[in-house]
């Protein structure tokens, strides 16, 4: 919570005036049933229709008065609530972003997007009610209560016992239905997590018919978060009844004690009348109360949930420098281990990659290829040992610097609603059309892009799905190499593509990106046979090093994947 508080400083101006301008009109509110006491008093018992027409339009002038300050309140919460909201998300968005992958995959998406939208409103909808209603409903409490006495002292212990049972209620529920919040959040959760897997992967779930399954897994999770819900929503359901119960048993009280004081006569009608009235304004005063507690309840946990993001100690440390040496080699792993969790996914690897060269990474499913992709965007700090870029330790710069020498087209094609161009320009946003054009012409995509209805300012749907796989995989590369990087990435977005296509791919990116290095990351020995040095990698460990025809004659595990992918090809390969 406290990490969410200095998000509400900037509005403080405005939170006081909105509760002023609301206890003004809560103020006005109070004075209401003071004047119909008179017109029943002394309008009606002594038939003085003038005096009753009096004391109504200033009735209706009070209306109109407390009407133009709750205007003002709705108008300063609005703004102030939805500023609030704003600046949290920004916050959030701001935060996740600098996360490294190790905190991403502590967090997971699904619990990201939940915090960021639904986490986010529930605080906002608290702050607005604050503003609104927080100062009323207390003042009207307290107002009704001072004013109840001056009417009718003798029974003010009626109020006195009805508003510490009222306290006790609000203790209880509270205290009890936090916890079951929380726990509901995180049913939440998972339920976003399986829609957006079952959003995601339709197609898999399709091809495997393996919808009633996952309809299965859906009804589970729902259940689980409506149960969930209901436990905590029945707690709270409990609020209302029992302050209707309470308050209820007031006015029955009242009605009978002051009946025998009009009787006595001690009291007028008029002053049951407006006893009853602000009995009624406590009671519905207190029905606010209660139904706020029940929205702070939320709000508390959900600030919590993002106060957890915002306070998140990030892993990678952001270095300071940011100016890149022009000579020597561009990336040097330097005996580097590394694991995501218990066991090493790299272990000891060593190798250096020189400006302008052409590098191959290669190795079985599971053999730590994408994880030197990683290591050397820093994405991941290594466990043990350095990695090197320009000579110097890639923890000491400035990850924006690091990351815009990289240009990396990743091994899932991701590509953003938008046009062609929009989506190349990702990697380049001054990039004028004509360098848009030539980096597909560099990709072998402008073939099928100039085919499209309106070229590079051709619509692409969400994650490219009007585009086959080859197709999304060219524009990726396109979007990597478009600004000419130090270092170009294709973490095996090659192989959608047919031979043919890769092979003139490969020779165009030579021309390209000539004095970029150029480095291969493929399962396909094909990709990556005319590379100046290919790395091989078996289970997280360097089997092998060199060019293709070295491996070939001193690593079996090379040797190995070359012949067995040769024959399933036919020689295509070779």
């Amino acid at each position: 919570m406290s990490a969410v508080k200095k998000f509400f400083r900037p509005y403080i101006k405005k939170t006081v005036v909105g509760s002023l301008a609301k206890m003004a009109e809560a103020v006005l509110e109070l004075m209401l049933p003071t004047f119909m006491g008179r017109i029943i008093d002394i309008g009606i018992a002594q038939e003085n229709i003038p005096y009753v027409a009096r004391t109504a339009l200033i009735m209706f002038g009070i209306i109109a008065v407390g009407l133009g300050c709750a205007s003002i309140c709705q108008y300063y919460a609005s703004t102030a609530c939805q500023g609030l909201g704003t600046d949290l998300r920004k916050a959030l968005m701001k935060k996740i972003q600098e996360f490294s992958y190790k905190e991403l995959d502590r967090f997971g998406s699904s619990t990201l997007i939940n915090r960021i939208t639904y986490d986010v409103n529930q605080v906002v909808q608290a702050f607005a009610m604050l503003i609104r209603l927080v100062s009323r409903g207390p003042f009207l409490c307290i107002g009704a209560l001072i004013m109840a006495i001056q009417v009718a002292p003798k029974l003010a212990w009626i109020f006195f016992i009805l508003i510490p049972l009222f306290v006790i209620v609000i203790t209880v529920i509270m205290r009890s239905s936090v916890p079951l919040y929380k726990k509901a959040q995180l049913r939440l959760d998972r339920l976003g997590q399986i829609l957006r897997e079952n959003l995601g992967g339709v197609r898999v779930i399709r091809a495997f018919a393996r919808h009633h399954e996952e309809k299965k897994r859906m009804d589970e999770a729902t259940e689980e978060l409506s149960n969930a819900y209901i436990r905590v929503s029945n707690l709270s359901a409990l609020m209302n009844p029992l302050t209707l119960f309470i308050m209820n048993m007031g006015i029955i009280a009242l009605l009978m004690l002051g009946g025998i004081h009009v009787n006595s006569g001690d009291m007028t009608q008029g002053d049951i009348v407006v006893l009853i009235n602000y009995i009624t304004q406590v009671l519905y005063a207190l029905i606010q109360i209660a139904n706020l507690v029940v929205l702070f309840t939320k709000a508390y946990a959900s600030s919590g949930r993002i106060g957890e993001v915002l306070t998140c100690e990030n892993s990678i440390e952001n270095g300071s420098k940011t100016d890149i040496c022009k000579n020597g080699d561009i990336i040097t792993f330097d005996n580097v281990s590394f694991g995501y969790s218990g066991e090493n996914t790299l272990t000891d690897i060593s190798f250096s990659i020189p400006r302008g060269t052409a590098f191959g990474i290669v190795g079985t499913t599971g053999s730590g290829k994408s994880t030197v992709i990683n290591l050397m965007m820093r994405f991941y700090d290594v466990l043990k040992g350095r990695v090197l870029f320009a000579g110097t330790d890639v923890r000491e710069y400035n990850q924006t610097a690091l990351r815009n020498c990289f240009g990396i087209a990743p091994q899932q094609a991701a590509l953003f609603s938008g046009t062609v161009a929009d989506n190349i320009r990702w990697g380049c946003p001054e990039a004028s059309d004509e360098q848009v054009i030539a980096a597909l012409k560099a990709a072998q995509a402008y073939d099928f892009v100039s085919k499209l209805d309106e070229g590079i300012n051709s619509y692409i749907a969400e994650g490219g799905k009007n585009l086959s796989g080859g197709q999304k995989q060219r524009l990726t590369i396109a979007r990597a190499i478009v600004r000419k990087p130090l270092v170009i990435i294709l973490d095996d977005s090659l192989s959608a593509l047919d031979y043919q296509t890769d092979s003139r791919l490969r020779e165009s990116l030579k021309e390209y990106s000539s004095g970029s290095a150029v480095i291969i990351v493929s399962q396909r020995i094909s990709s990556v046979r005319a590379a100046d040095c290919i790395l091989v990698l078996d289970d997280g460990e360097c089997v092998g090093m060199g060019t293709h025809e070295e491996l070939l004659k001193n690593c079996g595990t090379y040797k190995e994947i070359f012949e067995t992918q040769s024959k399933a090809e036919g020689g295509a390969v070779a």
